[in-house]
């Protein structure tokens, strides 16, 4: 092999395409950033700090990465934007430097009942096609094997237009996986009758247990008692066989009701059209509570939940069929697939072999892959995503990542960090928005932002390295090494909540008491069976307020008022002060601005290109009428109040003449849980992951309930927030409440009570209590993972 001779030995200039080492951003203004410029290192692990709202979103996902996909985007034709989400261009003078962007963030998977996480990786896409080419019998192609595709047989006279019209006869055969019975759902719904009636009373006693369905009501219980097709004064037990089906399942009927033309309809058809087909998020509190109560879903009898039909599950390889290969944890079929050994397939083997793998080397072996997707918490959705790039051949190109360490136990965090430095290494550009200090500690470059939050934040306070951001005297920089002591005194409990013969997913018959009155933290590796234990066998139970980790939902016209019923009492005391509606006072009511219809802003749609929102010239972006603005209460006018702070409106209704105790209350709970800073009209889409998470914190404290469960509350805490979370844990308790929290942050656990550990690992490995004792006793222990971990955090 020879070389073309170099006619200069010396080491060239470099060359201009390689002077495009930064990613220059200048004046960036997207949400509470306040022009803020700041040069990022390419090919470089950069982490963004901050305590919660200071802008770390809206500079790495908001500016950076939405820059990048609009860009992106734009390299398609017209045509094919037309099909792809709008992007508006990023408040901000200059972005240069920006190379394409993958986005993987917290946002929770399709909660679809056939979205599995085998469908969300493709993993079951590439099964299919291996049992279509291996397993005996063969029953068809790989959609044979796919539970979201349905047989279907069709045969009929078809008119082919070529030369002479000629009619023939045609028949029509596809063969799908799907189970008939649940097409693919694995479950099948059904309705307690016992929460609908009384079966020991009559209609005249009053039968009825559903909300709203009062005796006298002419349109429901006395339709039902003076149709003529029942006898209102026998009991609902005694009634003979066609009474029962005409009070559960009559067809839509005209009957005359006190002269009244009315139509009678079956029980069970009512209750669906009224209350079970409308979103359950969108009813009220009482009713949401009688639908998730009446409603049950059962295994399907006829797949055993597999979701597949018979065929599908008679096709096996070795023995195994497409079914039992999805309910394998996915560190065993990773081994099972290993095992074969089919040049024909050699190709699919390979590729399926990766997939599984990165499974189990993210730490996510012991799922299965018939894992419903909407099941998954945030930190397990995120590192699902993660699986399709980790083998990918691309560099250079910019991964966005937030908050990758969530759910993770201290023992897992290090993983996540080889991950992310593997990707660095790669030659790609990493950012990532976190908060724990074990992540920090690893970035080449840090972009500290703050100082505060909301208002208070926006501004860059640091831009270094690991070393400079400790010595620097930023919130960051102060809290970075903080270590909470494990408590030397705990509280003695009150009573115990009893769990016997645990079994949920993982669980190994599990037996436990968790005492009542003081702060228990359960703890253990991700997948070691924790929330199966509380949220299967606690969360249930009459008393007990579950705040878990599901999104909130609401649109842009949603903000924390209209969310956490502040805005009720406020309208209520406008409505008083000046002697009209309440409904004057509600954007989307009587008081909304015409023209804006409350929303404040005028969207125009371009199609393809990003629709612009501008400013109702009418009210001004106040959403709503002049008129409405007169009223004053206190002074203000409904716009100026909804544009408070928390804070703010919390000293305004806490005294004077705008003493309002319902709204102080509630403003109170928000404050306690951290959200002072946010505005009381601030739409829920501007909120941050962690803001939500409290937001919901806080409306839940308004229950009554005697035991609280919280799961992974210090999620998008700044270090400097956790320290306010214990406060606020500890307020809980001594108010009389008990506490039970699923963490994995060491702060928590050493401030903890009591502590119960699961594991001893994931999976099959999991599902058993390794501990249960105070964090003094797990620390001297160390026999545990989580003891390891603690010890170390605390120096013992």
């Amino acid at each position: 092999m020879s070389r073309a001779p170099r006619a200069d030995a010396q080491s060239p200039a470099p060359h201009v395409a390689d002077s495009h080492e930064l990613i220059r951003v200048h004046g960036a203004r997207v949400n509470n950033l306040q022009d803020v410029s700041i040069e990022i290192p390419k090919r470089r692990l950069t982490v963004f700090t901050g305590v919660s709202g200071s802008g770390k979103s809206s500079l790495v996902f908001h500016t950076i990465a939405a820059e990048s996909q609009r860009l992106i985007n734009e390299t398609y034709s017209a045509f094919v934007q037309g099909f792809m989400p709008t992007l508006a261009r990023p408040e901000v003078d200059v972005l240069e430097g920006l190379t394409t962007a993958i986005i993987v963030d917290q946002q929770r998977m399709g909660s679809d009942p056939r979205s599995t996480v085998g469908t969300a990786t493709d993993a079951n896409a590439m099964l299919r096609i291996l049992f279509s080419r291996l397993g005996q019998p063969h029953i068809g192609p790989p959609g044979a094997y796919a539970f979201n595709v349905p047989s279907v047989r069709a045969s009929g006279a078809i008119t082919v237009e070529r030369g002479d019209k000629k009619t023939v006869k045609a028949t029509f055969n596809r063969t799908g996986g799907m189970c008939p019975r649940c097409e693919g759902r694995g479950a099948v719904s059904d309705i307690d009758l016992s929460q609908l009636y009384d079966d020991s009373k009559s209609l005249a006693e009053g039968a009825f247990t559903i909300p709203g369905w009062k005796s006298d009501s002419f349109w429901t219980v006395r339709v039902y008692a003076e149709s003529g097709f029942l006898d209102p004064h026998k009991p609902i037990r005694e009634f003979t066989e066609q009474e029962m089906r005409d009070f559960l399942h009559r067809e839509p009927t005209k009957v005359k009701v006190e002269g009244v033309n009315i139509t009678y309809e079956g029980l069970i058809p009512k209750i669906q059209k009224s209350m079970l087909s409308k979103d359950k998020e969108a009813l009220q509190p009482h009713i949401r509570a009688f639908v998730e109560r009446a409603v049950t879903f059962t295994t399907c009898p006829e797949c055993d939940g597999t979701r597949l039909g018979e065929g599908a599950r008679s096709s096996k390889i070795g023995g195994i069929s497409i079914a039992d290969a999805c309910a394998m944890q996915i560190s065993d079929l990773a081994a099972w697939v290993g095992d074969l050994d089919e040049p024909s397939v050699a190709p699919l083997l390979t590729t399926l072999r990766q997939t599984l793998d990165s499974f189990v080397e993210i730490g996510l072996g012991y799922l299965s892959l018939d894992r419903s997707s909407g099941t998954l918490s945030g930190g397990e959705a995120q590192r699902v995503k993660m699986i399709r790039h980790l083998g990918s051949s691309l560099t250079d190109t910019t991964y966005v990542f937030d908050e990758p360490t969530a759910g993770l136990h201290p023992h897992d965090i290090r993983r996540m960090n080889d991950l992310l430095l593997r990707l660095r290494d790669k030659g790609n550009t990493v950012l990532v928005v976190e908060h724990k200090p074990e992540t920090i500690a690893v970035a080449d470059h840090v972009v500290d932002l703050g100082p505060g939050a909301g208002t208070a934040g926006g501004t860059v306070c640091f831009e270094g390295t690991v070393e400079g951001l400790r010595a620097g005297g930023t919130l960051t920089g102060r809290h970075f090494d903080d270590r909470a002591a494990v408590k030397e005194t705990v509280r003695k409990p009150t009573g115990t909540l009893e769990i016997r013969g645990a079994a949920a997913h993982n669980l190994r018959d599990v037996d436990v008491d968790i005492p009542l009155g003081v702060l228990a933290v359960v703890t253990g590796v991700a997948g070691s069976g924790k929330s199966s234990l509380i949220h299967g066998s606690v969360s249930g139970r009459d008393g007990v307020v579950s705040v878990d980790q599901s999104p909130i939902r609401g649109s842009r016209r949603s903000n924390p008022a209209t969310y956490t019923g502040l805005l009720d009492p406020i309208r209520k005391a406008f409505a008083k002060a000046n002697g009209v509606k309440p409904a004057l006072f509600s954007a989307n009511s009587e008081g909304a601005c015409p023209t804006c219809n409350g929303a404040g802003v005028i969207y125009v749609d371009l199609a393809m290109m990003a629709g612009v929102a501008s400013p109702c010239e009418e009210c001004e972006g106040k959403r709503f009428q002049a008129s409405v603005l007169d009223y004053r209460f206190g002074g203000r006018d409904i716009s100026e109040v909804l544009a408070m702070s928390v804070g703010e409106a919390e000293e305004f209704f806490g005294a004077g003449e705008a003493r309002t105790p319902a709204a102080h209350t509630i403003l109170g709970r928000l404050s306690d849980v951290g959200l002072g800073y946010i505005s009381l009209g601030q739409p829920l889409t501007t909120l941050s992951g962690g803001e939500r998470q409290r937001l919901k914190l806080a409306t839940h404290m308004a229950e009554k309930g005697g035991v609280y469960v919280l799961d992974e509350p210090t999620t998008g805490l700044h270090l400097a927030d956790v320290e306010q979370l214990l406060g606020l844990l500890d307020r809980l308790v001594d108010s009389g409440k008990s506490v039970v929290v699923i963490e994995h942050h060491q702060a928590v656990m050493a401030h903890a009570d009591w502590i119960i550990d699961l594991g001893p690992g994931a999976g099959h490995d999991g599902g058993r209590i390794v501990f249960e004792g105070t964090p003094a006793d797990l620390v001297a222990d160390r026999r545990t993972l989580t003891g390891e971990h603690l010890a170390a955090y605390v120096g013992g």
